[in-house]
């Protein structure tokens, strides 16, 4: 039903068999059949497609995709080169540079970081056009609920980097103590303020993947 390419087969195998996934994707085909709908069918699971479950070193929680089109491209916070960063993606990137100067690339793609072992992952996986939240409540809660808590049991540490409540209530789900969760206040313009700036995010989580024996991630983006 769904094939991801890598280890998360594997993982998840008998999940897209279960009740509420099968509603969910009953749910989707219509969508995709009647509505326009973001990301791109083929491009859902981007995140787990582009970072394997024994190569995730760290965790970027988002909610849903964007809803403008060319944006969303299933990964959390990033967008297709060729598109403009949206305001929260510009205050990740000026956080980037506070934190470690690392200067802003020229578009959002964050695809290099999925590759480097960050798993970018939204709550929920698809969205309706000009409709946030539109598919919220349908399914995908407890299907990323499931990767987080296969993630949890994986013995390697790793962190988990939960920006704004809706991702700040997943650390429930993070009970083995060789992990490390940051939180701080999304990085909307609207909530920035709260607790976003000067969250040293980044180093933070490389100075915990260093001390337990892990490579740092390279959070350079390339052109």
């Amino acid at each position: 039903m769904v094939h991801i390419g890598n280890s998360w087969d594997e993982k998840l195998r008998g999940e897209f068999d279960k009740d509420y996934y099968l509603q969910l994707r009953e749910f989707l085909k219509e969508e995709y059949a009647s509505r326009t709908v973001f990301p791109g069918m083929y491009d859902i699971f981007n995140a787990l497609k582009y970072t394997p479950y024994e190569e995730v070193r760290a965790v970027i929680l988002g909610q849903d995709p964007y809803h403008e089109p060319g944006q969303a491209h299933g990964l959390c916070f990033s967008v297709q080169k060729g598109v403009p960063a949206p305001p929260s993606l510009v205050n990740i990137f000026r956080e980037l540079k506070e934190d470690l100067g690392i200067d802003p690339p020229s578009h959002g793609c964050l695809e290099s970081w999925a590759r480097n072992g960050v798993l970018l992952l939204n709550t929920v996986l698809t969205v309706r056009e000009h409709a946030a939240h539109s598919h919220k409540g349908k399914g995908w809660e407890i299907f990323t609920d499931r990767v987080i808590r296969l993630l949890n049991e994986r013995p390697e540490p790793m962190v988990f980097i939960l920006w704004g409540r809706p991702a700040g209530m997943k650390a429930d789900l993070i009970t083995s103590p060789q992990h490390e969760i940051i939180t701080g206040a999304h990085p909307s313009p609207l909530s920035a303020h709260r607790g976003f700036w000067g969250g040293r995010y980044f180093s933070r989580t490389n100075d915990f993947l260093v001390r337990s024996g892990s490579q740092p991630i390279d959070w350079r983006i390339p052109e």
